[in-house]
């Protein structure tokens, strides 16, 4: 298992222009004193925020603004579509479902791969 994705984790969508920060919404157990996400902790606009703009054609509200711009790619404000964080740590259930670590990866529907950059918790070694 990687590093349990908490409360805070950084994510980035391939997609997106800025960085974004998990939510973890019903927290019930904490990793790093901070509460763990597992593979449902994944919601659009309250799990997973806005990642800034978005720079895909294959959003519908960037492919209307390109093509209004004569084929100029013109980004619009990112609005996630996501399901849930694949692959998960299935021998680590959390709230009923596999812990999500920072190996996983989340697909938003416009094609985007959204992807932690940073799990969110610090473990510090006692010195």
């Amino acid at each position: 298992m990687g590093m349990q994705l908490t409360e805070g984790a950084l994510l980035m969508c391939t997609f997106g222009v800025a960085p974004s920060a998990l939510n973890v919404v019903v927290p019930t157990v904490t990793a790093g004193e901070m509460p763990a996400a597992n593979i449902l902790d994944a919601a659009p606009m309250v799990n997973i925020m806005p990642f800034g703009m978005c720079i895909t054609p294959s959003n519908p509200e960037v492919a209307a603004a390109t093509a209004a711009a004569l084929g100029v790619l013109t980004p619009m404000p990112c609005i996630p579509v996501t399901e849930v964080w694949a692959p998960g740590v299935p021998t680590v259930m959390l709230r009923g479902a596999p812990a999500a670590d920072d190996t996983c990866m989340c697909m938003c529907d416009w094609g985007g791969v959204i992807t932690p950059t940073f799990p969110g918790q610090v473990i510090v070694a006692d010195a």
